[in-house]
Order: C-alpha cells, then structure tokens, then sequence
C-alpha cells in the first residue's frame, strides 16, 4: 500500500519540488496551499498531484483539512511542514502583526499539523513528521526576529516531538536549509544577493531539488533510527 503525505506550501518552490520528490517514490501526495488558486490549479493540471486549501496557521482548518485527506487518499503517514511567510524588519519597525503572523504560521503551523496527524500515526505504528526550519533560526538573521524565533523553534519542536514518537514508529526530524534559489530568494536585492553567495563555501545557492532529496530519504520506511535530527543543507555557511 503506499504511503500518504501532506505537505505544507507543497504547491511552489521548496515545497513544490518536496511533492515531486515523494511522489516519484510512490508516495500518494496532498499538497497543501494558502492562497492561490489559479497557481494551484495550474500545480495539479502540470503535476498530477492534488491540491489541497487552508490556512495551516489555523488549527481548526488543519484538522479538517487533515481529516479529509485521509477520508479521500488514505490515512496520512507523512507530513511535511514546509509552509513559511516572512514579514522582515528591525524590531524598532516590526508590528505586533508582523509578528505574530509568522510565528503562528510558520512554528503554529508545525504544532497545528502534528495535533492533527499524531495520535493516528502513534496508533498505527508508524509516522514521519519533517519540518522545515532555516539557516537563520540556528544563526540569526538581521531584520528577522520573528522569522528566526520561529525556525529555532521548530528545531526545538522536533527535538522534543521525537522524544514522544519514537517507542511508537514515529520520528520527527528537521532541514534547516541554507540560502536556496527560490522565489523568495529572488526577491532580495542583487547586491545582497551577491554578498550571501560569497559567504557560502560551495559558492552557489542551493537547488529545491537538493532539499527535497534530503526530505525524501528522511521519509522513507528505512529511516526509522533516525529521529530528533536537524540535517542542515546549507553549502556549508553554517556548521554546528
């Protein structure tokens, strides 16, 4: 029987190339979005995989939502959390808003998502929970207070969700990925940009591809010693 997966914002960027990665390991995909239905639309005519709406930073949309993939695709046995927002700036401009959506977006998300999956897995014997953290949660970032707080909390999150999933074939790990060529990383300035590349080892930004690989093997039924783990895809800018 294959294995079923959400992933979060699986429908652009990292999260897109995470659902093609799964799916051409058998895995029967949902990739959740927020918003936008037309890019949806278009994801699921291009990929096969279908599209699934809500607001994973609201917690009675994730257990619905939740409820009904596996009502039309099967018990969920994998979920990915890989939905994440930005709202930059220093704290002296950063809104209470600002704030708070990221984090319940971004670490609510996470803890939205698990509530709703958990207890299913833990009954069956059997889960994989990778969440999505950043290079900027184990460094910090200037201008990302919000955004920082939140990533370093999901690292903390996994570390302790693992603990309670483990004796029950669960386990719960995390990618923290480094600057990677996204459209979010798009957005930032060229001479900024140039500045990141030249602080990266490798000497490139990093393929959604690359982190989708290491989601994969993260999923897989053969990864099942490996729990409360952080595996940093980073092109080496960051070593801990």
């Amino acid at each position: 029987m294959s294995r079923v997966a959400i992933v979060t914002g699986g429908s652009r960027g990292i999260g897109e190339a995470i659902s093609l990665a799964l799916k051409a390991e058998g895995v029967k995909v949902a990739a959740n979005y927020a918003g936008n239905d037309e890019r949806a639309k278009a994801f699921t005519e291009r990929t096969g995989i279908p599209a699934y709406k809500w607001d994973v930073s609201d917690y009675d949309a994730c257990q619905k939502g939740c409820a009904r993939v596996a009502e039309e695709l099967g018990p969920v046995d994998i979920v990915v959390n890989n939905a994440g927002i930005t709202r930059d700036g220093t704290i002296l401009k950063m809104t209470y808003e600002m704030w708070k959506e990221v984090i319940d977006t971004n670490l609510g998300g996470c803890f939205n998502m698990a509530k709703a999956v958990f207890p299913s897995m833990r009954e069956r014997k059997f889960g994989r929970i990778v969440n999505i953290g950043s290079i900027n949660g184990q460094a910090g970032q200037y201008g990302q207070v919000n955004y920082a707080a939140a990533k370093s909390g999901i690292h903390g999150f996994t570390k302790a969700l693992a603990q309670e999933g483990a004796r029950f074939g669960v386990t719960v790990n995390a990618i923290a990925p480094g600057y990677i060529d996204t459209d979010m990383v798009a957005a930032v300035p060229a001479e900024v940009l140039e500045k990141i590349v030249a602080k990266i080892p490798v000497g490139r930004l990093g393929q959604a591809s690359e982190i989708a690989r290491g989601v994969a093997f993260l999923c897989g039924d053969d990864a099942g010693f490996i729990t409360g783990s952080t595996l940093s895809l980073n092109g080496g800018q960051h070593m801990y």
